[in-house]
């Protein structure tokens, strides 16, 4: 799939942009100043896939736990700042790796050379995020509402403020909760701009609507070849935002690091507890990274057939089900032994 070539912007030792891989990034959901409930949701972002993290600093107390949150983690840690400008040299003294700010809205220019000049001197890229809730009221009287345009007219702006004061470590992002608005704003920021992007949804909603509006926003761009980096924006838990960030990723072709799992839709024909099995899948292979399909067929009509092409299937009958694997019938299971028995498999499966 072709991809338009962006600036490659490195968060750490982490490659943004310029044809490089497409990264996934969440955000903590605790407050950052409790350093250790932080932590210990930022390690288990870790263990499901997420390559860079983002926290909120709203204050002095949390600018100052960045430092140890660092120390205690392996992916990068992005800092998310509004208004004061001292909370951004702050995160910088403590070894920030990123920070997502607007330069327009940190105060003088003399405040905003300020952080630019000790981002530049630190190599840590700065995110320019444009939201549609959060625009500029010259904006918004000008095109009489957040509209795709006013939205790229305000990043190009704060771009502008950046590039004047000579720093162009620049990640650029311009979310809106309206999917079709989104779409059209990264449309034509991408044609303004070589900087890299990062895609999102911004407040998508819980994690049925969110993962929806998610995927078909996030989704169409990167098709487009738009897009370097993503975040999926769910209200809840944020392993779930990470999950479905490597779906999206997973079914356009772009990562082949996770398992796909298919399941048939269920009819009158089943004679197990299909749906359960699958829930609980499902939260067994989270955390699983080896590039397998998995089928979980409920009958004998296209169950057979479609557990036989995939690296692992299982075919139900009447409570047990027939285990595949490369298109071999390798075992005949009771239906309490299918979820131990896949999960043994796929474990086992260079062996």
């Amino acid at each position: 799939m072709h991809r338009k070539m962006t600036k490659k912007v490195f968060v750490r030792d982490i490659p943004i942009g310029g044809g490089e891989p497409i990264t996934i990034q969440s955000m903590t959901k605790t407050r950052t100043e409790d350093i250790k409930s932080t932590i210990e949701q930022i390690k288990e972002l870790e263990d499901y896939g997420c390559e860079i993290i983002r926290s909120a600093v709203p204050n002095m107390e949390a600018a100052a736990a960045i430092k140890e949150i660092r120390k205690n983690i392996k992916i990068p840690i992005a800092a998310d700042i509004h208004f004061d400008y001292r909370l951004a040299l702050t995160v910088l003294d403590g070894g920030i790796d990123k920070i997502r700010i607007n330069p327009g809205n940190i105060g003088s220019v003399e405040r905003i050379n300020k952080v630019l000049k000790k981002a530049k001197e630190m190599s840590v890229p700065i995110r320019i995020g444009v939201n549609s809730g959060s625009l500029e009221k010259d904006i918004l009287d000008k095109y009489k509402g957040p509209t795709p345009e006013a939205l790229v007219e305000s990043a190009l702006k704060h771009i502008g403020i950046c590039e004047d004061a000579n720093f162009e470590n620049i990640i650029i992002s311009i979310k809106s909760s309206d999917v079709k608005q989104m779409i059209d704003a990264y449309r034509l920021i991408s044609e303004k701009v070589d900087y890299p992007l990062h895609l999102g949804v911004t407040e998508a909603g819980s994690l049925r609507t969110g993962s929806i509006k998610s995927a078909v926003g996030i989704g169409t761009l990167l098709a487009e070849g738009i897009g370097d980096t993503i975040r999926v924006s769910l209200t809840g838990s944020p392993v779930e935002e990470v999950k479905a960030a490597k779906e999206i990723l997973k079914f356009l072709g772009f990562r082949n690091d996770s398992i796909t799992l298919i399941s048939c839709p269920t009819c009158g024909r089943i004679q197990s507890d299909l749906l359960g099995i699958i829930d609980k899948l499902e939260k067994e292979i989270g955390k699983l990274n080896e590039p397998l399909k998995v089928a979980v067929m409920g009958c004998s009509v296209n169950g057979p057939g479609e557990a036989k092409e995939a690296d692992i299937g299982v075919a139900f009958g009447k409570k047990s089900a027939v285990i595949f694997k490369k298109g071999e019938i390798i075992k005949k299971v009771p239906e309490d032994k299918v979820i131990e028995t896949i999960i043994s498999e796929i474990n086992n499966w260079g062996n």
